[in-house]
C-alpha cells in the first residue's frame, strides 16, 4: 500500500563534530552498517519500492553508498571474497527506484519533506528519520500493516520530564497499541504537555500534508515543522499513532549512538559473546 518513502538527510550533524565535518551523520556506522542503510532496509521490508533522499551539501557519500562501486566489486571478485561482494550488491536497488532532491536551506523537517513533493504524487508516503534507529521488527511494516488511511505516526511512552524533547500527542481512544491523535504539540513544556506519548521519527502522510506545508509557516525553533502540518489535518482525515514493538535509539545524540552500537553488537551472533564478556570485565 505504501510504495514510496522519504528520507530527510540534509542536516549538518553538528552534535557529532568533528566526525561529521566531512562525512554525513547518516553515514555514521552502527556496528557494520551506516544509519541510513538501516532506515532504507526497514522501509524495504515494509514493501517500499521507491526511495527519495532529501539531501544537502556534502552528502554525496550517501549517493555513492547506494550505487555501484565498480573498482570495489571487481577487487572483491578477483580475490574470491564472495560474501563481501554479495553484501555490497544486495544493498543496491532497481535502476530508477532511488531519487535525490536538494534541500537548499536547513529550514526544518517539514521543509525537507515538502522538497520531495513532486516525487510523491497523489499517494500516501512514508517518512523515516535515520537518527531514530529501531532494533527489532520493522517499525514501518508494523505501521503499514495497521494503516487504514489518513495520517499515522509511530509513538512511544516517555518519562513526563522528557516531553519537551518530542512532538507530543493529545490522545483520544487508546487501546495500548493504537492511539487516536486528537492534537499534536511540538516540544511542549512538561508542565503543559497533553500526555507522555511521544512521536518517533516514522510517519505515513497524505498528499494534503504537502499542501499545508506549502504555506511555509514557521513553528518551534523558527523552523517549518512537520508536526504542525500534521496537526492541521486533524478533523479532516483520520490520524493515528502506533506503538511499535522494537527498541528505539536516539542516534542524534552521542549517548544514544553509543547505546545503539552496544545493543546492536549484543544482537549480533558473531560478536555477542565476546562483547558481553568484555563489557562484564569493564563494568565489573
Amino acid at each position: 500500500m505504501i510504495k514510496k518513502a522519504i528520507f530527510p538527510v540534509g542536516g549538518l550533524g553538528t552534535r557529532f563534530l568533528p566526525a561529521t565535518k566531512a562525512m554525513p551523520k547518516e553515514m555514521l556506522p552502527v556496528v557494520d552498517k551506516p544509519l541510513i542503510q538501516y532506515a532504507v532496509e526497514e522501509a524495504a521490508e515494509a514493501g517500499v519500492e521507491e526511495f527519495i533522499f532529501v539531501t544537502g551539501r556534502n552528502k554525496t557519500a550517501i549517493e555513492d553508498h547506494f550505487d555501484h562501486s565498480f573498482e570495489l566489486e571487481a577487487t572483491l571478485g578477483a580475490k574470491g571474497k564472495d560474501e563481501a561482494l554479495d553484501l555490497v550488491k544486495d544493498m543496491l536497488h532497481n535502476p530508477g527506484s532511488v531519487f535525490y532532491v536538494r534541500q537548499q536551506q536547513p529550514a526544518g523537517l517539514g521543509h525537507a519533506v515538502w522538497c520531495a513533493r513532486h516525487l510523491v504524487g497523489s499517494e500516501p508516503v512514508a517518512v523515516l528519520l535515520a537518527d531514530d534507529l529501531i532494533l527489532g521488527a520493522s517499525c514501518v511494516k508494523e505501521m503499514v500493516d495497521s494503516y487504514k488511511g489518513g495520517n499515522m505516526v509511530a509513538v512511544m511512552d516517555v518519562p513526563h520530564q522528557q516531553t519537551g524533547s518530542y512532538g507530543i500527542v493529545k490522545p483520544g481512544t487508546d487501546d495500548g497499541r493504537i492511539v487516536q491523535v486528537e492534537g499534536l504539540v511540538e516540544k511542549p513544556d512538561p508542565s503543559s504537555a497533553p500526555s507522555n506519548i511521544a512521536v518517533v521519527g516514522r510517519y505515513i502522510i497524505t498528499p494534503e500534508v504537502f499542501e499545508t506545508l506549502a504555506a511555509q509557516e514557521r513553528g518551534a525553533g523558527g523552523e517549518i515543522q512537520l508536526t504542525d502540518a500534521l496537526a492541521k489535518q486533524i478533523g479532516k482525515a483520520p490520524f493515528t499513532g502506533v506503538r511499535f514493538s522494537g527498541e528505539r535509539f536516539d542516534c542524534g545524540s552521542k549517548l544514544g549512538f553509543l547505546q545503539a552500537n552496544v545493543a546492536f553488537g549484543l544482537n549480533n551472533d558473531q560478536m555477542r559473546d565476546e562483547l558481553h564478556d568484555w563489557l562484564g570485565e569493564r563494568l565489573g
